[in-house]
């Protein structure tokens, strides 16, 4: 890691916005593809951020998480975009295909993470480009991890719902208004119990990304 500061806040800026936009389109294509416009239709399937931001998620928990990295202390970068809006009917087959729309957006910050960490290899730790790249690598891995969390709003409680029965996955998915609180509480109120799994699975990501 890069020494912290200004510059390496810039770096987490830099990666977390790509990280969170790509997640999001990632969501939307694979729907896409298996039969929902609705992406298309809501005008969520473009590069323009203005159509993907959430304040809370996208803008202040950013924010809070970066202020300790701009005054020169350790830190981190995690943000998400507005859900993409997908209408599971449409889908040709909606348990299955949700499920594999909620992985491709973990998948696509797993492949920008491999992508960052070829290049750390070769361009080596030292220099601003060696310390973007290495940002680059730890925000997308930590944000596939985010992801793995079972809670809204994050992707893996879309895949466990699938496995739920019908009682219990009503009951569930009614959470989902609730993920901010839930961002929240996992992060800023009570971080110790579910960060620390988050980070044991992250730095052994980490570690075969970068070494």
């Amino acid at each position: 890691m890069p020494d912290f500061g200004p510059l390496t806040a810039l770096f987490f800026v830099v990666s977390v916005i790509p990280a969170m936009l790509l997640h999001e389109l990632a969501h939307g294509w694979l729907a896409v593809r298996r039969g929902d416009p609705t992406p298309r239709r809501m005008g969520r399937m473009t590069s323009q951020l203005r159509a993907h931001i959430d304040v809370f998620g996208s803008i202040i928990v950013p924010a809070l998480l970066l202020l300790p990295v701009l005054f020169g202390r350790p830190g981190l970068a995690f943000g998400y975009a507005k859900p993409m809006p997908i209408e599971p009917s449409n889908l040709r087959d909606p348990d299955r295909d949700m499920m594999w729309i909620a992985l491709a957006g973990i998948a696509t910050n797993v492949v920008l993470a491999a992508i960052g960490a070829m290049a750390y290899r070769l361009v080596g730790p030292g220099g601003a480009l060696g310390g973007f790249l290495f940002v680059w690598v730890f925000t997308n891995a930590l944000m596939a991890v985010f992801h793995l969390i079972p809670l809204p709003p994050f992707d893996a409680s879309r895949i466990l719902a699938r496995f739920l029965p019908p009682r219990a996955r009503s009951v569930y998915q009614s959470w989902e208004p609730y993920g901010a609180l839930f961002v929240l509480v996992i992060v800023f109120v009570l971080p110790a119990p579910i960060l620390g799994i988050v980070y044991s699975v992250f730095e052994g990501l980490l570690d075969v990304l970068v070494g």
